[in-house]
């Protein structure tokens, strides 16, 4: 397996990377998808990963294998972006609080052979959350630079009731499917 680039500046992805044994240099690309204009949850976060890809590609080459990703978190098929304000994070929170939501991943490997593309969906039932619980997240400022300022490994973990797909993709990055990618060095 070769070194690859994670054109991202996600720690989440970068410690994904690490515990899988994965050797990258992380190399954040430059590209704005607050510009996109897309309100199918589906087509921003592809375009989103595209431009991301395209970026490190014009920024780095092809001297090594590069990984991009971007998430979104979907409430009844509306995306939920990053919280602005904690007023935003509050508002975002309270419509994820008792219901469903899907968590959409594009995973994007582009080397000078291949150009693999993965939309990956994981849905999670969450229960309502408490209150002051819900306070206390919003103070920390962990809900900062988070789709929908969800974070299924920490505030979320305890009132989640149902869970349908891979938990890297709500994570960011859907290394199940890479993986295997990565392993041929293509």
């Amino acid at each position: 397996m070769s070194t690859i680039r994670l054109a991202s500046a996600s720690q989440t992805r970068a410690k994904m990377l690490k515990r899988a044994g994965i050797e990258f240099v992380q190399s954040p690309g430059e590209f704005d998808e607050e510009a996109l204009e897309h309100s199918c949850p589906r087509a921003f976060v592809y375009h989103a990963t595209e431009g991301k890809t395209a970026s490190a590609l014009k920024l780095y080459g092809e001297d090594m294998p590069i990984l991009c990703a971007d998430t979104v978190v979907t409430a009844d098929e509306s995306i939920l972006r990053k919280p602005k304000d904690i007023h935003q994070a509050r508002e975002t929170l309270l419509r994820q609080s008792g219901h469903a939501i899907a968590i959409l991943t594009c995973t994007i490997l582009h080397t000078a052979r291949l150009h693999l593309v993965d939309l990956s969906v994981t849905t999670y039932r969450f229960a309502p959350f408490d209150p002051a619980d819900l306070e206390r997240y919003l103070q920390s400022g962990l809900w900062r630079d988070k789709a929908g300022g969800c974070m299924v490994e920490g505030f979320c973990k305890p009132y989640i009731r149902q869970v349908e797909g891979y938990e890297s993709t709500a994570l960011g990055m859907t290394l199940e499917v890479v993986r295997p990618f990565l392993e041929r060095d293509v």
